[in-house]
């Protein structure tokens, strides 16, 4: 069969074609990943770590560090993607690692499975996760008007995978959470199946190889440098089991960095290395150059602090679900389909909206939307605080209050998230403009940071070693009180964003 000519590629519905084989692939990429994650905290609760008196501490840290590892994991395969494999070839190695992870997270009972599980997720996502969507970028030539429209086909995709939830939830709860996680593993492999038929049917052209073809069959040791990179992530794996599995505190809580893991020093060390080497290239620009990066780190600092509570949905917001939600028909880890479910729901309305108000000159500059994401992000949690005025004797609330709560932090999400990416690139320095991008994506593994520090605080594990039950009123004071301060935290990071709106506003106006 012929291929498809370079000049011409292959179009439908007035995309390249191959936008809507990566859009699938991505879909079930993003249907394990967080049909996964609903699963996960109840998983180590429940199963893994029952038998531990502080089971909920442990699986607050464990969690954590999962989801700082996997949001990191991207920079090491983003850069192997850029200088040696391709676009291709990273995307299979990384769907294979996660496919591998999953299906070995189904093994019951078994905690050094466990870890290995995990640590394969992680590896993989590094180099799924980014190259997917750089890919989706580089099918377009520059300039292209039609790219923003593909990116929105694309991320469409990503929420109706992140809706998986709800399907394996209802296995989970029917079958065994591992019958829920080899759900999440086979749908990995129908993506990969999905991509490799793309590449096999010619639709990417020549996207996506490798851009020095030469290097991949260099030798090192009599060993191909495209055998060494997956024999190097496999060997990653027991390396990175080894920092979920020290959840033991190196520091102590009378220590000046209180209670700390080994992760949580290693997160700190590279937040310094990044503010320094940050200083550094602040120091040898010019004020305006200055003025883009200080603007940049900004945002990241406001996005950091969203997705920090944001991204507590896997984590305490499914336990409160479990224990202080009257769930109906539904279960604690079905509720994680809400989010995706608003997101998918309300992402052309809010672009409506934006486009209707640009129209009139209303349509709020970026600084004012990060300040409306936050206060919709409060606003969520205050519902859940309210939520403990209906609860009934045996302190369960009505599922309406969660339901509400998801609505509003969908819609914040939906304030910040679509504009941070191309913030970013149009405010950085042309010659750090992917370390800043790299930093971005820091952002969302450094506010598993503050998962974990929420979790810990809202452990229930007092409760449970004192003979109690998870449940009732004295688990709803807990967390409720819980949500009531998180939602003051926020509303103060609402009013710091609001004060500096005028200024970052001004800078962004300067430098374009």
């Amino acid at each position: 069969m012929q291929e498809p000519s370079i000049s011409s590629p292959q179009k439908l519905w007035g995309h390249p074609k191959g936008l809507y084989y990566l859009f699938f692939a991505e879909l079930w990429e993003r249907f394990s990943f967080y049909g996964m994650r609903a699963l996960l905290t109840l998983y180590m609760v429940e199963e893994v770590f029952v038998a531990l008196a502080e089971k909920d501490t442990v699986s607050a840290i464990i969690y954590s560090s999962y989801g700082s590892l996997v949001y990191a994991s991207p920079i090491i395969g983003g850069r192997l993607a850029d200088q040696l494999l391709g676009y291709r070839r990273s995307i299979m190695l990384g769907g294979i690692l996660m496919a591998l992870g999953h299906f070995v997270l189904a093994i019951p009972d078994n905690k050094m499975a466990f870890f290995i599980a995990l640590s394969f997720i992680i590896a993989g996502n590094g180099f799924f996760k980014p190259n997917i969507s750089t890919f989706v970028g580089k099918l377009y030539p520059d300039g292209d008007t039609r790219k923003d429209n593909g990116f929105t086909i694309f991320h469409m995709g990503i929420n109706i995978g992140a809706m998986s939830p709800i399907i394996c939830g209802w296995l989970a709860g029917i079958y065994g959470r591992h019958y829920g996680f080899a759900l999440a593993g086979f749908g990995m492999l129908l993506g990969l199946w999905v991509f490799y038929r793309g590449i096999q049917q010619g639709v990417f052209q020549d996207k996506g190889l490798p851009p020095y073809p030469e290097k991949l069959e260099e030798t090192f040791w009599g060993i191909k440098r495209k055998v060494w990179v997956p024999i190097l992530s496999f060997v990653s794996v027991p390396g990175i089991a080894y920092l979920l599995s020290s959840y033991s505190y190196i520091f102590g809580g009378t220590s000046p960095l209180g209670e700390m893991t080994l992760v949580n020093v290693l997160f700190i060390l590279l937040l310094v290395t990044i503010l320094v080497y940050l200083i550094y290239e602040m120091s040898k620009v010019d004020w305006v150059q200055r003025k883009k990066l200080i603007v940049v780190i900004l945002l990241t600092f406001f996005m950091t602090l969203f997705w920090g509570f944001h991204e507590l949905s896997g984590s305490v917001l499914t336990l409160f679900a479990k224990r202080n939600v009257n769930l109906g028909i539904w279960n604690a880890e079905q509720t994680n389909f809400f989010n995706p479910f608003f997101v998918f729901l309300l992402a052309l309305p809010a672009a409506g909206l934006w486009s209707f108000l640009d129209k009139r000159g209303l349509n709020p500059r970026t600084p004012f939307k990060y300040v409306l994401g936050l206060v919709l992000l409060g606003l969520g949690f205050y519902v859940l605080f309210l939520s403990r005025g209906a609860a009934d004797a045996s302190g369960m609330v009505p599922l309406f209050y969660l339901v509400i709560m998801y609505m509003f932090i969908s819609m914040g999400e939906l304030c910040l998230y679509p504009i941070g990416l191309s913030k970013v690139t149009d405010l950085s320095p042309a010659k750090i403009v992917s370390f800043m991008m790299g930093v971005w994506f820091l952002s969302s593994a450094f506010a598993f940071q503050i998962v974990g520090i929420v979790g810990k605080q809202l452990a229930i594990d007092e409760i449970t070693q004192g003979g109690g039950e998870a449940g009732g009123m004295e688990t709803l004071a807990l967390y409720t009180d819980g949500f009531e301060q998180i939602t003051y935290v926020i509303f103060v990071g609402a009013l710091l964003a609001l004060i500096l709106s005028p200024l970052i506003r001004n800078w962004m106006r300067e430098v374009h």
